[in-house]
């Protein structure tokens, strides 16, 4: 059974920062692309970051240069490095994990087939 478990979010103050971490269990987990997503009140999940098997990366526009994805395949898991955050990072963030061995990492949450149960992060302004 997979289970991924996000923890970390909370409330911060505008250029603050968070790490969130994402503990799996359940996968293979140095083959899969890993991911995190977030989803603010009236809208819809948004990608956020995203990591390959190999290490690439690569990030939505709006959180290039503050967010950094990364992940430690000894502990089966994956970080979001949150830093100089601001109001409209607030929304509660999932971690996600592709089931499709061997494929190239996505940023449509259609082709992720695994999700945490979110971490709620909340900037202050």
């Amino acid at each position: 059974q997979v289970q991924l478990v996000e923890s970390g979010g909370g409330l911060v103050q505008a250029g603050g920062s968070l790490r969130l971490s994402c503990a799996t269990s359940g996968l293979t987990f140095s083959m899969n692309a890993m991911a995190w997503f977030r989803q603010a009140p009236g809208k819809e999940r948004e990608f956020v970051a995203c990591i390959s098997r190999t290490g690439y990366t690569y990030y939505t526009d709006s959180v290039k240069g503050r967010f950094t994805i990364s992940r430690d395949n000894a502990k089966n898991a994956v970080y979001l490095q949150m830093n100089s955050l601001n109001s409209e990072d607030t929304a509660i963030y999932y971690c996600s994990a592709d089931g499709n061995l061997g494929v190239p990492i996505s940023t449509d949450r259609n082709k992720y087939d695994y999700w945490g149960q979110g971490t709620q992060v909340t900037v202050s302004s």
